[in-house]
């Protein structure tokens, strides 16, 4: 089957609502080829197959990884280098369907969740220090919206490499979207390294949009807010 088909096929699977057939569908594909679709898929604006596409890939990336490790990693090498201002493009999609394919794969998030955290970190002036903050708010939001992710199913690991301090940063930006996900991420990691500044955001009433457990639902900054202080409260 021709790439061209591929793609077709796989934004078909896609564009449905039942997430189980999308992913049956999907392991009839040999996984190189799929993911290749998938990629593209990540970036599109059709919200609902965008984030049908992130989910995708967390499968997908992680069945090609217990094919063929080699091949997944080219791949992570792949998506790390659409974030970086050399490549040329922007990386829409890219911190989300990290975040998933660790998720789904625990060998490939031990490799390089390090390197999904680094985009909250600055660079440093010493050599040890590894930051590649990312200033676009757009992609900002994928990336807090990734460390939810991470911290649903990777806490421990989160925590081992320092996400509970990259989060409060992000409780005063002027995105809604990323102040509301920021506080939803500390909430699922159960540690918040300025617990103040969170509840400052208990009356924050600005609207976003969150993809959590395959629907996509609207929300207040507050109620995230909210819902991160009782976690950590309990």
């Amino acid at each position: 089957m021709s790439a061209r088909k591929i793609k077709q096929q796989v934004l078909e699977l896609l564009e449905q609502e039942d997430l189980a057939e999308i992913q049956r569908g999907l392991a009839a594909l040999d996984a190189k080829e799929a993911v290749n679709a998938l990629i593209a898929a990540i970036c599109r604006s059709e919200e609902r197959l965008r984030w049908h596409a992130v989910t995708a890939m967390g499968w997908t990336v992680a069945r090609l990884a217990d094919e063929e490790m080699e091949a997944a990693r080219i791949i992570m090498r792949r998506l790390l280098w659409s974030l970086n201002e050399e490549s040329g493009g922007i990386g829409w999609g890219v911190p989300e369907a990290m975040a998933e394919i660790f998720c789904r794969h625990e060998g490939l998030a031990e490799e390089y969740v390090h390197m999904l955290l680094s985009y909250m970190r600055p660079d440093g002036e010493l050599p040890h220090q590894d930051g590649n903050f990312l200033e676009h708010e757009t992609l900002q939001r994928g990336l807090l919206w990734a460390a939810g992710r991470l911290a649903q199913c990777r806490r421990e690991l989160a925590l081992a490499k320092g996400m509970a301090d990259d989060l409060p940063q992000y409780f005063a930006s002027p995105d809604a979207e990323v102040r509301g996900l920021a506080a939803r991420a500390a909430g699922l990691l159960g540690r918040c390294s300025c617990p103040k500044r969170l509840h400052e955001l208990m009356t924050d009433s600005a609207m976003l949009r969150l993809y959590e457990d395959g629907k996509i639902s609207a929300v207040t900054v507050a109620e995230l807010a909210a819902q991160a202080a009782e976690r950590l409260q309990a």
